[in-house]
């Protein structure tokens, strides 16, 4: 992804991410590997910054490999995380729907 592109589509990154912690719980490297596989090329510079600020904004969770062999930090989605993911899927489809329109609504200007 070019640099003048991330912050467009940091929203959807995270869209992904929290899609993706709701199902099962994540680890950097494996959404690195599945944001690719959607065209988005980012760095570990960039993810990982973006998986404390999802954590801080208490939409994801830390929880624990549990497992013996190299610690990886998994995450799963909070209550908190969901309830925006279902907003942010309402706002999505609006787009969506929106950007597929034959004939798009025009924006009226007001003095």
């Amino acid at each position: 992804m070019a640099r003048r592109d991330q912050e467009l589509f940091h929203g959807l990154i995270r869209m992904h991410v929290l899609l993706h912690a709701a199902r099962e719980p994540i680890f950097g490297l494996a959404m690195k590997h599945e944001l690719a596989h959607h065209g988005y090329r980012i760095g570990p510079g960039t993810l990982y910054p973006l998986l404390h600020g999802l954590e801080r904004a208490g939409l994801l969770k830390p929880v624990s490999d549990g497992e013996g062999g190299r610690a990886r930090r998994f995450y799963r989605i909070t209550p908190r995380g969901r309830k925006a993911l279902l907003a942010a899927r309402a706002k999505v489809d609006e787009l969506h729907h929106e950007l597929h329109e034959a004939h798009l609504r025009r924006i009226v200007r007001t003095r």
